[in-house]
Order: structure tokens, then C-alpha cells, then sequence
């Protein structure tokens, strides 16, 4: 598969983390469940890509494979992911933990459950910074001390000797970004990074996430069910559904143009404060599929309100809109009756 350069983006040539059909499965008693299914997209240094989508679409998944942490044998993953040109999958275990906090790392989606409740969080913090960097203990938690202030902690000497349990979920995420930081890693993954918090925290560690970003000149790939979450604070965006790509495209384009109902869908139930007070939620009717045993047709044809009868029948490709950085997956996108000619492409972020 060939991607073409994005002429705004001179990096784009040399993307720092470059994921070619990318597939993930696991073996279970019922069969074979392809969580990822031929997954691909392009994250130039410095810029951000949102991958949304409900729970179980194969967000995580993807987001662990390309880190390079799942693992088993009961694990079968194809593809490619490249990352600084370097090739990821099936890589052996001591090359992945050499980059692991040091050139690129991840925010996990429950800050409590990935935080060790048994030691303190300037001992997790500074266990990164002695593995990879040349420095010694008082310098390790000269720096932790430096990195609990800089992601907002207050009293950021006190709070070096405390425990997870002591801290609030917007703190203990706020220490999760700082151990994802410590060592400047050029890319960083957030699974779900403001999941469980209020949303005036949603929006500070989102700020904080951006505001780090840009001064490291770092890569992201933001992880959400949420479209509102993406839709400031991403250059591009990936959709999500049944473990494929349904859409991808520019933030701004994907907004103003979507093609994909299911696109159309996830905005529409994202609530919004124009609506008056009791408005009721608005909700994708049915359930997502069975991965392991997916419908013949659109896997999200059962669901869908535009759905006939080829939808039914049979899946359909990533095929161009009106520009080649916008894709999508549907035999009838919104706003027209029949669907392009197959046409197979990626997007370059």
C-alpha cells in the first residue's frame, strides 16, 4: 500500500510512526476474534490523530499493539508498525522495553489500576529516569519533583512521597502523564487519558496534554469514545468500528463533510450545552457485533438507518471522497445515493 505525501506537511515523507495493514486477533473457545482488522495511517512528528469510536471498537487494542505490549500466545497480529523507521512487530522483547518511557510511551486509560498502590509515585516516576537516563538519585528526584509541578501538582515535594490511594483521579492522572514524560519521548499514546473524571479535569488535563505537546514538539495518538474531545485538540481523525477504519480524515474536514453514518451517529449522541436542561441523550439503537462472528455485509449495517440492501450483503472498502485525505467505508455516504468506485488509500498526520 503506497501513501501519498501531504503537500501542508513536509514531514509527512518520514512519518515517525507509520502502521501498514495492521491486524490483531485472539484466540478464543468461540473462534478467532479479529479485534484490529487491517489497520493503516501515518502520524508525522509533532502533530496529533484522534482514534474514536465506542467500546470495543479495537481503540485500546490498537493502541497497544503499535506500543508492542500485547503479548501470548493466544495473540496473533500481522501488519506493520513502523515507528522512526523501525520495525515494531514481532520485534523481541528487550529492543521494546529499550524504547518504552524513553522514545515512546502511553497513558493508560485507568491511572489507578496502572499506578503501583504500594509505592510512591516519586519512586514510579524516577524508576524511568535511572533506566534511561545516565543520572543519579538525587538528580532522579530533582527532576520527578520538577515534572509533578509541571504537570500541575500542588506541594510537589510533599506529594513525591505519596501514595496513589491518597491522590484524587485528576491527580493520579496528572502523575500518569508525568511518568509517560519523564524521559521526552518523541511519541505518546493517551488511551482514554480523561475517563472517570469531571469535566472541568477533562479540560485541564487536555490543556495540559496540548501544552506539553507542543513544547516537546511531540506526536500523539489521543484514544476516545468522544468526538467532542478530538475535535479541537486533533490535526486528524481515525473512526473506529467492529476493529476497521470506517472514516479518516482532517479534523476540520471530518466535521464539516462526514460521510460515514456511523461518523454521524457518535456526533449526534455526544451531548451538548446549547440543548435545554432534561433534553434526552441521543443513542446509537442495537448493539456492536460480534467480532467473532461479523455479519456478511457493513458491520454496522444493522444499525444503521440508512442501511439497504448491498449494505447487507456485502462490506464495503475505504474508498476516496472528494479529496484524498478523506476516507471512508460506506456504499451510501451521507449526501449521495450510491457510493465511488473502490479506491484503495491512506491518509498521512
Amino acid at each position: 500500500m503506497t501513501y501519498p505525501p501531504a503537500a501542508s506537511d513536509p514531514q509527512s515523507a518520514v512519518p515517525l510512526l507509520e502502521v501498514t495493514e495492521l491486524s490483531t486477533s485472539f484466540r478464543t473457545g468461540r473462534g478467532l476474534l479479529k479485534a484490529v482488522d487491517r489497520v493503516s495511517f501515518r502520524l508525522g512528528r509533532g502533530r496529533t490523530i484522534g482514534v474514536v469510536g465506542e467500546s470495543g471498537s479495537g481503540k485500546t487494542v490498537l493502541a497497544r499493539t503499535v506500543m508492542g505490549l500485547l503479548a501470548g500466545s493466544n495473540v496473533e497480529k500481522t501488519g506493520s508498525v513502523r515507528f522512526e523507521g523501525q520495525e515494531l512487530l514481532g520485534a523481541p522483547n528487550s529492543e521494546l522495553r529499550s524504547l518504552w518511557g524513553a522514545r515512546m510511551a502511553m497513558i493508560f486509560q485507568d491511572p489507578m489500576t496502572a499506578l503501583n498502590p504500594v509505592m510512591r509515585i516519586g519512586r514510579q516516576i524516577t524508576e524511568s529516569l535511572r533506566l534511561h537516563l545516565d543520572i543519579d538519585r538525587s538528580e532522579a528526584r530533582a527532576t520527578a519533583v520538577s515534572l509533578l509541578a509541571q504537570v500541575g501538582i500542588p506541594s510537589p515535594e510533599e506529594r513525591y512521597g505519596s501514595f496513589p490511594g491518597e491522590l484524587s483521579g485528576g491527580m493520579r492522572q496528572r502523575v500518569m502523564i508525568a511518568i509517560a514524560l519523564a524521559c521526552s519521548p518523541r511519541l505518546l499514546l493517551a488511551d482514554e487519558p480523561t475517563t472517570g473524571l469531571d469535566v472541568t479535569v477533562q479540560a485541564q488535563i487536555l490543556d495540559l496534554l496540548g501544552s506539553l505537546q507542543y513544547e516537546r514538539n511531540m506526536a500523539m495518538v489521543l484514544v476516545t469514545h468522544d468526538l467532542g474531545v478530538v475535535a479541537t485538540r486533533t490535526d486528524d481523525i481515525v473512526v473506529m468500528y467492529a476493529g476497521r477504519i470506517v472514516e479518516m480524515a482532517p479534523t476540520s474536514r471530518l466535521f464539516s463533510s462526514m460521510a460515514m453514518p456511523y461518523t454521524e451517529a457518535l456526533l449526534a449522541s455526544t451531548p451538548r450545552l446549547s440543548n435545554p436542561s432534561h433534553t434526552r441523550l441521543a443513542a446509537i439503537e442495537g448493539r456492536p457485533p460480534d467480532l467473532t462472528a461479523l455479519p456478511p455485509g457493513c458491520p454496522f449495517a444493522p444499525r444503521c438507518r440508512y442501511a439497504q440492501d448491498l449494505c447487507r450483503r456485502a462490506a464495503p472498502p475505504l474508498v476516496t471522497a472528494e479529496r484524498p485525505d478523506h476516507l471512508y467505508a460506506c456504499w451510501y455516504p451521507l449526501g449521495a445515493r450510491t457510493g465511488p468506485a473502490p479506491v484503495s488509500h491512506s491518509v498521512s498526520s
